[in-house]
């Protein structure tokens, strides 16, 4: 491995980025932004971002969720989805309703603008991200995925 150069006068021609490529953290985060600049794009015309989608589809497919859940869910601060879910109530797309077993707590529900739009988008995500993973077979497809689950979980 050379050693560090304190010299301003080195050209470096091609970028030597071996390690780099050891490591899981920054395969994962080269992977991701990949697949977040298609996801951006695409979801564009449903004023999604990543987080808002994520969240949205939570509320989708768990209705009556709690914010607690949804922050042990996307490992989110509570502060932080806090003016997420404002965002989403003032668009319509969500509705706080009082939680059937805890008193203190509120379950979060999809309207009917929700589910319609999240619909379409969740349909999207999914074309976006097979297209993304177009040069991996199913079953490596697969694989990634119980892998980087398999690392979070």
């Amino acid at each position: 491995m050379p050693t560090p150069s304190k010299s301003s006068t080195a050209f470096v021609e091609d970028v030597d980025t071996r390690f780099l490529e050891t490591l899981l953290g920054y395969n994962a985060r080269r992977a991701a932004l990949a697949v977040i600049e298609v996801f951006l794009v695409e979801m564009a015309p449903f004023d999604l971002r990543p987080v808002d989608f994520s969240v949205a589809s939570l509320v989708l497919h768990n209705p009556g969720i709690t914010s607690r859940q949804i922050c042990a869910a996307l490992g989110i601060l509570p502060p932080n989805l806090v003016a997420l879910l404002n965002g989403l109530e003032k668009r319509g797309l969500v509705v706080r309703r009082p939680h059937p077993n805890d008193g203190r707590a509120t379950g979060l529900h999809p309207t009917p603008e929700c589910v319609e739009m999240l619909r379409a988008a969740e349909k999207k995500a999914s074309e976006l991200e097979l297209k993304a993973c177009s040069k991996l077979s199913e079953s490596e497809r697969k694989t990634l995925l119980r892998l980087l689950q398999k690392v979070y979980r």
